[in-house]
């Protein structure tokens, strides 16, 4: 699946600019003052010399400009130096929130179209280097009113001064461009080398059960790292970028002002310049060839503008289209898909095809097939986690495309194999939904998940960090089991979120489902014989195709039907979850 994105109006550093236009004016503010300051300096110095050599009484009037210009400076700098650093954190925050949101408010498909590690690196390595480009640029200022202040200055003083640094300004602006391209190119390359690195982490973390069991755990450390090579060849290039950029003006810069000295040197024995005109035109020489900050602001402009084409894909996201519609209230949640078709992203490999099913409110159905059937492909489409390629679904009578998100999300309830648990505490994992539930609705639901039981003898029970809780597959399903609980609606869907729990704790959450009959509908993604028996009606996917819907005991009479159960083992649907959740 590739990401399309939409051409924006606007650049990112305009966008991120309007966020915190006050702060970013101050920074501009301070930035000028203190190139002002630095750039009066030299002219108040050479005055004050030329009444110091004059002879006459010793100029206090100058030595305290002098003394204010350089506080000025010095002050102005600290201040944009604070203002540029808070500035960048609220930026940073302001965008990964914002990234984020976006991220959210698109369809699943479309949003996690990015492997995971790739999505994290943009949403936090990506992100910082994108929101220091307005920070930076306001902040570059003075990087270059200096060098050109500099010139006028040298102007003022003498034009052939002034032109003996002309001579080498070309040189200078080469050396400035060859750097930026330079810089640009490495670090994009830099960027998709750790983008790859988090990538191969994240799957590896997520596999270390697998991994721990094949003994593979050597090959999949060389696997993950082997990307550190060019890792290392980006940044290298990166400093050699660096480096020949602060060689070649080490050696070109000391000539620079070498020359000028010499013709300021020349024109003041000529009697053209005084001395207070020798020691400001050095002074502003300095000033005119000392390109560092330049070349630091270019360097971190060009990591910005590369980083912020890595966020355009997710920014550019269409949110998920609705047209405002709401759920009929106090409807059964009659579920209807009505020709669905799903393709595999990139191939057009059809997932699922022509898909004619209704659920009646209150009912159970539970979805059976063999692996790559689609079952997982028809939980998603049915709460729209994925929207069809073809054909629609509706709940009630209203077509789920056009419901509010919002409020189609406090209507459909999830659980899954393998249940995220966000939240600090366990308590948090379980109240965690389209809104908070009650403590009393948590425990409620705990109960009915068959999860209060192990919950009472963690450490601090409810109150329990979910990170130093050693929970078992089956205790992480039973806990996203207790979150849709605690968060009822009129349809509840269960990705194969029975899958680890034993035959009686499964009979127990069976009875909590069956007690739900009559006011919610409930889908149920399952491989087991017992989950097919004791729903109301079974669909039966065949390769994406929908072969048959009746009762169990009806289906029973196929041979095929029977054969789904003996040769799909928990094991391997477990596995094949995982894999189908990833797409």
């Amino acid at each position: 699946m590739r990401l399309h994105p939409r051409p924006a109006t606007a650049s990112g550093t305009r966008r991120l600019a309007r966020l915190h236009p006050a702060a970013l004016t101050w920074l501009f503010l301070c930035s000028t003052g203190g190139a002002l300051a630095a750039l009066a300096l030299p002219t108040a110095l050479g005055h004050t010399v030329d009444r110091l050599v004059s002879g006459g009484p010793v100029p206090w009037s100058g030595l305290l400009l002098c003394a204010v210009l350089t506080l000025a400076e010095t002050g102005f700098d600290a201040a944009a130096a604070v203002t540029g650093t808070t500035t960048t954190a609220r930026l940073t925050a302001s965008l990964r929130a914002r990234t984020a949101a976006r991220v959210l408010a698109a369809e699943p498909r479309r949003a996690l179209a990015l492997p995971t590690g790739d999505l994290t690196a943009r949403l936090t390595a990506r992100t910082a280097d994108a929101a220091s480009a307005p920070v930076t640029a306001a902040g570059a200022v003075a990087g270059v009113l200096l060098p050109l202040g500099a010139l006028v200055g040298l102007l003022l003083i003498d034009v052939w001064t002034a032109a003996a640094l002309l001579l080498g300004a070309p040189l200078l602006v080469l050396l400035l461009r060859t750097f930026t391209r330079g810089t640009a190119d490495a670090g994009a390359d830099y960027q998709r080398a750790q983008s790859l690195i988090a990538h191969r982490l994240t799957e590896a973390l997520e596999g270390a059960d697998t991994i721990r069991a094949a003994r593979t755990a050597a090959r999949e450390h060389r696997r993950v790292l082997e990307p550190l090579a060019a890792l290392a060849e980006h940044g290298s290039r990166t400093w050699t970028v660096y480096g020949r950029a602060v060689g070649r003006s080490g050696l070109l810069l000391p000539l620079l002002m070498l020359l000028v000295l010499a013709v300021a040197g020349l024109r003041l024995g000529a009697g053209a310049i005084g001395v207070g005109d020798l020691v400001a035109a050095s002074r502003y020489a300095s000033l005119a060839v000392g390109i560092g900050s330049l070349t630091g602001a270019l360097g971190s402009l060009a990591r910005s503008r590369a980083a912020a084409r890595t966020l355009d894909p997710l920014l550019t996201l269409a949110r998920l289209p609705h047209r405002g519609l709401g759920p009929v209230p106090d409807a059964p949640g009659h579920l209807e898909l009505r020709d669905v078709g799903v393709h595999q992203d990139g191939d057009d490999r059809p997932l699922l095809t022509g898909v004619h099913l209704t659920v009646p409110g209150g009912t159970s159905l539970a979805v059976v097939g063999r692996s790559g059937s689609g079952k997982s492909q028809l939980a998603a489409v049915a709460g729209r986690l994925l929207d069809p390629d073809t054909g629609s679904v509706l709940l009630d009578g209203v077509p789920l495309d056009g419901m509010e998100p919002a409020r189609l999300r406090r209507e459909v309830a999830y659980a899954f194999a393998r249940p995220a648990l966000p939240g600090t505490t366990v308590e948090d994992t379980i109240s965690y939904g389209p809104w908070t539930a009650a403590p009393d609705a948590v425990r409620a639901a705990a109960r009915a998940a068959r999860a209060d039981g192990f919950l009472a003898l963690l450490p601090y029970g409810y109150a329990t960090p979910v990170a130093d809780a050693p929970l078992s597959g089956g205790e992480r399903q039973r806990l996203g089991l207790a979150r849709a609980f605690a968060h009822p609606g009129r349809l509840l869907i269960l990705d194969d979120a029975l899958s680890s729990l034993d035959t009686v704790t499964e009979h127990h959450v069976r009875r909590a489902l069956d007690a739900r009959a009559g006011h919610c509908t409930r889908i149920i993604v399952a491989h087991r014989l017992s989950s097919a028996a004791r729903a109301d009606r079974v669909a039966w996917l065949e390769k994406g195709r929908l072969r048959a819907t009746g009762r169990h005991e009806e289906l029973w009479a196929d041979p095929d039907y029977r054969a789904v159960f003996r040769t799909d083992t928990p094991g391997e649907h477990l596995e094949r979850t995982g894999t189908e959740a990833a797409r």
